[in-house]
C-alpha cells in the first residue's frame, strides 16, 4: 500500500492511499478519515460509496463529513466507483465503464477481468484497511449517494450482520426497472435472471434489513425518475423495515444537497454504532 497524501483534518487525518487490487486487476485508489481518537484504538467504521463518474475524491472534499465524524469520533472510507488505467475498458457514455462500478462483480467480456466492484468494496478492501489503520470492523455503517446509494443498500441486505446501519442520499433504489441499471446490468451480467440480488427492492421484498434504514431524497432530484424511491418505499412499508425515507422540498441530485444533510446522517450512523 502506497500512501499518495496526509493532511490533518478536524484534529484526525485525511489519507489519500493506493495498492494494487487482486480482484480488480489494476492499481485502486481510496480515501480515508481517521478521528483523533484514532490515536488511543479502534474507531468505528462508516462506509460512503460515491455515484456515477465519481472517485473516491468527490465525497472527500465535497460532502462535509470530516466535521461530523470527527465530531462522534468515527473513521471515514471512501473507495473509488470503478477500476481504472491502462487496459481496464471504458465506455463513452458517462454511465458505464470506468466511473460507473455499480458495486457489483461483471460477468461478461470485456469487464468481468476488472469490474469487480462487489468483491472489492465487500472483501478486498474491508481486509486490507482491517491490516493497517485501527479500525473496530466489528462496527460498520454504510451510506452512499445515487449509485452509492444503491451499492449501500444492497450491501446491507446481503451481507447479514456486517453493518448495524444503513442510509443513502438520492439512492438508486429499484435498478431492474430503470435506465440506470438495466443498460449497466445487460451490458455486466448479460442475462436479466442474474440481477435480482443487487436491487434494493427487490432484495427488501425478500426480507428486511436488521437495523435502521434513512434516506433523504430530493424534491427536486433531476433524475428522480431513475431512482424508484416509490417503489422501495412500497417494499419497507410490506416488510414493516425499521427507517425513514424523506423527501427534502426543493433539493436536487448535487453534493450541495448532500452536504446539507450530511450531519443528520453522521449522527444516526453514531447512534447505532455507540448503541
Amino acid at each position: 500500500m502506497k500512501t499518495i497524501s496526509e493532511n490533518r483534518c478536524f484534529g484526525g487525518t485525511q489519507g489519500v492511499y493506493s495498492h494494487t487490487s487482486d480482484v480488480c486487476s489494476c492499481d485502486m485508489t481510496f480515501g480515508l478519515f481517521l478521528p483523533a481518537e484514532a490515536k488511543d484504538g479502534p474507531v468505528p467504521v462508516l462506509w460512503y460509496l460515491s455515484g456515477l463518474t465519481c472517485t473516491h475524491e468527490n465525497a472527500m472534499t465535497k460532502a462535509g463529513a470530516q466535521a461530523w465524524a470527527a465530531e462522534q469520533g468515527i473513521a471515514l472510507i471512501f473507495p473509488d466507483t470503478s477500476p481504472r488505467g491502462e487496459g481496464v475498458p471504458d465506455d463513452e457514455a458517462y454511465d458505464l465503464g470506468q466511473g460507473a462500478g455499480f458495486y457489483i462483480d461483471a460477468t461478461q467480456e470485456p469487464w468481468s477481468q476488472h469490474f469487480n466492484m462487489w468483491s472489492y468494496v465487500a472483501e478486498e478492501l474491508p481486509a486490507l484497511v482491517a491490516e493497517n489503520f485501527p479500525l473496530d470492523m466489528d462496527r460498520q455503517a454504510i451510506t452512499g449517494h445515487s449509485m452509492g446509494g444503491h451499492g449501500a443498500l444492497t450491501m446491507a441486505m446481503a451481507l447479514k450482520g456486517r453493518f448495524r446501519s444503513v442510509s443513502a442520499f438520492a439512492p438508486i433504489c429499484h435498478p431492474t426497472a430503470s435506465d440506470w441499471g438495466r443498460k449497466q446490468f445487460g451490458a455486466y451480467w448479460g442475462d436479466e435472471k442474474n440481477w435480482r440480488p443487487h436491487d434494493a427492492t427487490l432484495l427488501m421484498q425478500g426480507g428486511e434489513f436488521d437495523g435502521p434504514i434513512l434516506i433523504d431524497t430530493g424534491t427536486d432530484d433531476q433524475f428522480g425518475d431513475l431512482l424508484g424511491t416509490e417503489h422501495l418505499a412500497q417494499a419497507m412499508a410490506a416488510q414493516r423495515q425499521e427507517g425513514q425515507i424523506r423527501l427534502q422540498k426543493g433539493y436536487d441530485h448535487s453534493y450541495f444537497f448532500v452536504s446539507t444533510f450530511m450531519e443528520d446522517h453522521i449522527a444516526f450512523h453514531a447512534e447505532a454504532l455507540y448503541g
